[in-house]
């Protein structure tokens, strides 16, 4: 064979055998891209992810970076709504830093501890409190002082004299007492009782967690409780009974003899009252159990959950702080007992006071709901603003016509029911009480009071709970006064 022929010969294997290798190759050409694709993917969703939940991460209890920056920085203050310190850090005895709380018990569970754990706004805002923004100039000078640098400062919704009105007015009872502002969803006030001193939680720490008592001094009753509403829950049996009935609520009329029998179970009024012929606006008023039984069984079961849906029960809040979820259910498998005991708000129905505060407020809201929030703001100690929170909507729970009809049922409440201790004062009132059974065996009940002021423009909602104390209007009512008499200025 000519040698050119030879070399064709040979320059054609070779380009055979180049082709197999790169067709060979392709495979893993394309699997490496692919991988590099996924990692380079992969890192990029881990870096976003560790960006965008920051604070959750630094907050995380295994997290070794909390304890490197409170080694450099000291945690900032937290203040009230006019400025007034209710949390700091000072040194103790061994020149160790030591956190004080000015107001002691009145802010406990709403502010919080930052040792043994966390709790309150410490645990809410603890990102920003063991971190500092001061400027490079200012560390400079505490390093020259050898002193940790000063942490961000938060700011709160809290007013310290309305907090401190709920206190006492709830005196030694068990319970709770939220105070907002239904436009915005400021919270103003939140007390729970039995409390502790946070100043003394390390001390006391051990035996805060060993007491197995009903007390449960760590527990937030105002977020954490979870009750039977009694008829405070006639504010939801009253919205389903409007979805179900619309314009034609004002047909229904009732005859009351003190109790309510269907199918072998029987409702009774609070203490057997015998409320007469009463139409919706009057059994809401008078709190009529009988009436609001028949009321409840006659809506509609899709209706009834729906309305219950819409109003969070079952379902998850728009709150960044530790909270029970509210339970509430009906079916088409309910049972009479079931229906009746929902629509009194007893049976095994259970609500947490925000969780009831927050339904108040959308009513007050003409039906829209803002989230609730206690942070303001976040500045650093040489006045440059970090963060800013303000008011933003959640969702809207009823349409204006409906929160106009509850809002007029509620007025009636206080102007001809179980409300009238708020009564003919300088500023008007609306709200619902509730004598809430909780012991099946006895009459023993939680007293209940939810509601908002003016009716015509309001700006304040008070929502309380006292423990074993007797019906609503009797023991929660003026302790409503009292934290609207505050707002108001009455002295």
């Amino acid at each position: 064979m000519p040698d050119y022929q030879k070399k064709r010969a040979t320059d054609s294997a070779n380009n055979k055998s180049i082709k197999k290798k790169k067709i060979r190759s392709y495979p893993i050409i394309v699997i490496s891209v692919f991988y590099t694709c996924l990692f380079l993917a992969l890192l990029i969703y881990v870096g976003n992810y560790a960006y965008s939940n920051r604070q959750t991460l630094m907050d995380n209890n295994y997290n070794t970076r909390q304890q490197i920056l409170l080694k450099q920085n000291s945690r900032g203050r937290i203040y009230s709504k006019d400025g007034d310190v209710l949390a700091y850090t000072d040194k103790d005895e061994n020149g160790k830093d030591k956190r004080v709380y000015p107001y002691g018990k009145e802010f406990a569970h709403v502010v919080g501890y930052s040792t043994n754990g966390k709790m309150g706004i410490e645990a809410q805002s603890n990102y920003y409190l063991i971190n500092t923004s001061i400027d490079l100039s200012d560390k400079v000078a505490y390093d020259a002082k050898g002193s940790k640098y000063p942490g961000d400062n938060v700011y709160t919704t809290l007013d310290v004299n309305l907090q401190e009105v709920a206190y006492n007015a709830l005196s030694a009872r068990k319970g709770a007492v939220i105070v907002s502002n239904p436009k915005t969803g400021e919270i103003l006030a939140m007390v729970s009782k039995p409390d502790f001193d946070p100043n003394e939680i390390s001390q006391k720490w051990d035996e805060l967690i060993a007491d197995k008592s009903p007390d449960a001094k760590l527990l937030n009753r105002a977020t954490q409780g979870l009750y039977p509403p009694g008829s405070t829950f006639k504010i939801v049996t009253a919205l389903a009974y409007l979805k179900d009935n619309a314009g034609k609520y004002s047909d229904f009329r009732f005859n009351c003899n003190g109790h309510y029998s269907k199918d072998g179970s029987t409702i009774s009024c609070y203490h057997g009252e015998n409320h007469g012929s009463v139409d919706f606006m009057g059994a809401f008023a008078k709190s009529c159990n009988s009436a609001f039984a028949d009321i409840g069984l006659s809506v509609d079961r899709k209706t009834f959950g729906s309305t219950l849906s819409s109003l969070m029960f079952n379902s998850e809040l728009p709150l960044n702080m530790m909270y029970s979820q509210s339970r509430a259910n009906i079916d088409v498998d309910s049972s009479v007992d079931d229906v009746m005991q929902l629509s009194i708000g007893q049976g095994t129905t259970g609500v947490t006071p925000i969780h009831m505060n927050m339904i108040t407020n959308a009513i007050a809201n003409d039906g829209l709901l803002m989230k609730p929030y206690l942070v303001t703001g976040v500045k650093s100690e040489d006045g440059k603003v970090i963060k800013s929170f303000s008011s933003e909507s959640y969702k809207r729970l009823m349409t204006k016509e409906e929160s106009a009809t509850l809002t007029g049922m509620m007025e009636q409440v206080v102007q001809a029911g179980t409300g009238t201790k708020l009564k003919g004062l300088s500023y008007s009132a609306a709200g619902k009480t509730g004598s809430a059974e909780f012991n099946s065996s006895t009459s023993d009940s939680h007293a209940w009071f939810t509601g908002f002021a003016p009716v015509e423009d309001p700006e304040v909602s008070v929502t309380i709970i006292v423990e074993d104390a007797g019906s609503g209007g009797s023991y929660a009512v003026p302790i409503a006064k009292r934290i609207f008499d505050a707002y108001f200025g009455v002295e």
